[in-house]
């Protein structure tokens, strides 16, 4: 037997999935001049910056920082832009399926590693080297201020314990 045969079957409305945590705090609204600039920083930091690779780097800050809510916005997001599932799935392990994806998008992971992850010590020259020759210094310094912006979104969410599942993409521009 299968796991499928012997698994009851549940409705939408009695499924077998643990409750959804409460929210910490709502720090939007209770912060709404700090949420505005944010809002307004990430707008900036994005601008003249491919959508699909944004959404890439975004999804991956988010994996690394383990924020859901995150995870949940840009993925849904990247898949609107017309994004690939594929892809998706496989960013998590990107460097072991390079061939996914573009050497400018590889340039793209691997620096919002190296930012993200800044226990690991600084960011090494060879992988800033590797983006300065993807990108133009405007768009690498939009790119490391979208990389920036994300991780403070991150961290937002995941110390206020924002619930994934919400999020519908409607053409606006989100965290």
């Amino acid at each position: 037997m299968t796991n499928s045969e012997t698994a009851p079957r549940t409705t939408p409305e009695d499924h077998p999935y643990a409750p959804e945590p409460a929210s910490r705090l709502d720090w939007a609204a209770l912060a709404p001049d700090v949420y505005k600039a944010m809002v307004r920083l990430d707008a900036a930091s994005q601008q003249g910056l491919d959508r699909t690779l944004l959404e890439l780097v975004k999804v991956r800050a988010s994996q690394l920082n383990r924020c859901a809510l995150c995870l949940d916005m840009h993925s849904k997001d990247a898949l609107a832009a017309g994004e690939s599932a594929e892809r998706l799935i496989q960013l998590s392990a990107w460097e072991e399926s390079p061939h996914f994806y573009t050497e400018r998008e590889l340039a793209a992971l691997e620096l919002t590693e190296a930012v993200t992850v800044l226990t690991d010590g600084f960011v090494p020259d060879e992988v800033y080297e590797r983006a300065a020759k993807h990108f133009g210094e405007e768009e690498l310094a939009r790119l490391i201020a979208s990389i920036t912006v994300i991780n403070a979104w991150n961290r937002l969410g995941v110390t206020c314990r924002r619930a994934p599942g919400h999020y519908q993409p409607d053409g606006q521009r989100r965290p």
